[in-house]
């Protein structure tokens, strides 16, 4: 089934092309977004392939295969890059496909023993060198801008969701309803964020899973995100249901559902999708400061602001861990912010209108 657009929707979209830098840096950030997705298949420490004795073996996406697999004298996972060498140095017809960057985020590559930052190596596939435990910080910054991605997005969809609904309601339904919840939100939006951050971060026990901790992070963040949204979609209703194409909808017997989601939002969608490349930016800055601070991400979870508390502490010893992690940290947040300009201007709501 094709999907139409309608003639507004098409010329923006075309709008949008027309403005190079955006269209570009939007192309940039979604090849990112699919590499990062695949980032197993480009750095991990697991090899992609293993043909041993005529069978063919893909540890990267499957559980781990013990060191005994391949005629190794160990049961924990097999140690492919040495593994390699030796196949490589035996002349072995056994053979293995690592990816360009046989390293995990996760994993202490130390030569001596000794965790220590190393400068960037081509020969030891260390591109960017290791930060403070002698962990590859390509491979650090690779999954830690997946996570970051990631987590700006779901981000945006439940602030978005919430933003909506309880915005659109107020500015439909008025009255008490939009006065009570506007004397809430006051409220709400005096808490100070920071302080309940750590005051949650400082009760959650440590046994709890990284992705459940990931979880309730991103529930306190947007707890206290939300209400932003809300003030905008309430001005904007507020503003569409005098229209006459909602009176109208109104006579012939649309339900306030209908008039809400079918008539009102597509008029504020310029609004919509002019603030979400703003607030991927705000998730980002916001994540990245709070794992600065402590009190973002669990460790080891890779991330940006980790890298760049490592490479503060370190910065006349080992410049390249702060050079790397701030340098990708400014290039995404550029990208994002030339999309949202791009979009700002493609979908400026005094150019274009969608009443119906």
């Amino acid at each position: 089934m094709m999907i139409t657009l309608n003639p507004q929707t098409q010329k923006k979209l075309r709008r949008f092309k027309a403005i190079k830098r955006g269209y570009y840096s939007f192309l940039l950030i979604c090849l990112i977004l699919v590499l990062t997705t695949f980032a197993e298949l480009l750095i991990n420490s697991r090899a992609l392939l293993v043909s041993y004795e005529g069978e063919w073996f893909f540890p990267t996406y499957t559980q781990y295969h013990p060191g005994t697999d391949f005629g190794e004298d160990y049961a924990y996972e097999t140690r492919y890059r040495a593994l390699n060498a030796r196949w490589q140095a035996e002349g072995s017809e056994n053979w293995m496909l690592m990816p360009l960057v046989p390293y995990s985020p996760y994993e202490n590559d130390s030569a001596n023993g000794v965790f220590k930052p190393t400068a960037p190596s081509a020969a030891q596939q260390h591109y960017l060198g290791t930060d403070s435990t002698s962990r590859d910080i390509l491979a650090r910054l690779f999954y830690g801008i997946r996570i970051a991605l990631l987590f700006a997005l779901a981000f945006m969809v439940v602030v978005y969701l919430i933003g909506i609904s309880i915005g659109c309601a107020m500015g439909f339904f008025g009255g008490v309803f939009d006065l009570v919840f506007q004397r809430l939100i006051e409220i709400w939006s005096n808490i100070p964020f920071l302080y309940m951050v750590i005051i949650v971060f400082s009760v959650i026990p440590n046994t709890l899973s990284i992705a459940a901790r990931i979880g309730i992070l991103l529930l306190v963040m947007v707890l206290f995100s939300w209400t932003s949204m809300t003030y905008y979609m309430r001005t904007e209703t507020y503003k569409e249901k005098a229209r006459d194409y909602v009176a109208a909808a109104r006579i012939i017997g649309a339900s306030n559902f209908r008039i809400i989601f079918k008539h009102i939002l597509p008029n504020v969608l310029s609004t919509l999708v002019t603030f979400m490349p703003f607030t991927i930016i705000g998730a980002i800055s916001s994540i990245t400061a709070l794992d600065y601070l402590g009190f973002g991400l669990p460790p080891p979870t890779p991330s940006l602001g980790e890298l760049l508390k490592q490479g503060t502490a370190t910065l006349r010893t080992a410049p390249w861990i702060v050079m790397s992690s701030f340098g990708t940290l400014v290039v995404i947040l550029t990208l994002v912010t030339f999309i949202g300009e791009a979009v700002r201007e493609s979908f400026d709501p005094k150019k274009f209108t969608v009443y119906r």
